[in-house]
C-alpha cells in the first residue's frame, strides 16, 4: 500500500523561521547560479554512473525467461569488464573479461542502434555444438539447469540451427551466446558471434518487476542477484 504522505519530510528539530545571515544580503542572482550549478553537477554525475558504472534495461521480451520474465528491471554492470571511451567501443582500461554463464548486454551485432541480453555460453577458443537441444562445450555436455524447453519438436540442422547446431569454434574476441528459453531465443546461432567490444555489462540484480498481465508488482523477484 502507498504512503499517502510519500515525499512528505518532516524534519524533529524547530524549525527556523529566520533567514540566514549568510544569505540575507546574497542577490538572487548568485542564489540563481548557485542552483544551476548544483543541477549541472547532479547531472553531470547522473551521465558519469550511467555511462561507466551501472545502467538500468528493462526486459522486454520472453528469451531469458525462467531468469529474467518480461517486466523486469535490472542494473548492469558496465565497470566490470573494463572502462570505455565514452560514445565509442573502445576500452581504456581492461578489468576482466566476460566468462562463461555470464548474463550480458551487448549491441546487437545486425542492429547495432539496439540492445540484446543474453547468457555466454562459449568464450574464445571454445568449441560450441548442439545436438538435440543439448549444449557443448568442448565436447562436454553443459548443465543448464537455469534454462527451459518450451518445444517438443527435435529440428534439424537443415530445417532450423535451433536444436542442432554446429560444431563451431569461438573466435579471439567474440563470444557466443544464448537466451535460457532456448525454443524462443534469436541468438548466436542464428547471428553469429557477440565482438566484445560490443558488450555493454553484466546483468546482476532486479531492482523492479512489474507483471502488465497480472497488473501487479512481483515482489518477490526485486532484490534477485541474478545468476
Amino acid at each position: 500500500m502507498e504512503n499517502p504522505q510519500q515525499g512528505v519530510v518532516t524534519s524533529t528539530l524547530k524549525k527556523n523561521t529566520s533567514t540566514p545571515a549568510s544569505d540575507a544580503g546574497k542577490p538572487a542572482k548568485s542564489r540563481l547560479r548557485e542552483n544551476i550549478e548544483a543541477v549541472v553537477i547532479a547531472i553531470i554525475l547522473a551521465l558519469f554512473i550511467r555511462t561507466f558504472v551501472v545502467q538500468a534495461f528493462k526486459i522486454p521480451s520472453g528469451s531469458m525467461k525462467p531468469t529474467l520474465q518480461v517486466g523486469d528491471h535490472i542494473l548492469v554492470n558496465k565497470f566490470i569488464y573494463g572502462v570505455k571511451l565514452p560514445f565509442t567501443d573502445t576500452t581504456l582500461i581492461p578489468i576482466s573479461q566476460p566468462d562463461r554463464e555470464d548474463i550480458i548486454v551487448f549491441e546487437y551485432p545486425v542492429e547495432p542502434d539496439k540492445d540484446f541480453i543474453k547468457r555466454v555460453v562459449g568464450i574464445p577458443g571454445d568449441k560450441v555444438e548442439i545436438k538435440n537441444k543439448q549444449v557443448f562445450v568442448n565436447d562436454k555436455p553443459v548443465d543448464s539447469s537455469y534454462s527451459m524447453h518450451t518445444d517438443g519438436q527435435n529440428l534439424p540442422a537443415t530445417v532450423n540451427h535451433r536444436d542442432n547446431f554446429g560444431p563451431v569454434s569461438v573466435p579471439e574476441g567474440a563470444y557466443f551466446v544464448m537466451g535460457d528459453n532456448r525454443d524462443n531465443s534469436y541468438d548466436s546461432r542464428f547471428w553469429g558471434f557477440v565482438e566484445e567490444e560490443a558488450i555493454k555489462g553484466e546483468a546482476f540484480i532486479i531492482y523492479w518487476s512489474w507483471n502488465s498481465e497480472a497488473v501487479g508488482v512481483r515482489w518477490n523477484r526485486i532484490g534477485q542477484i541474478l545468476k
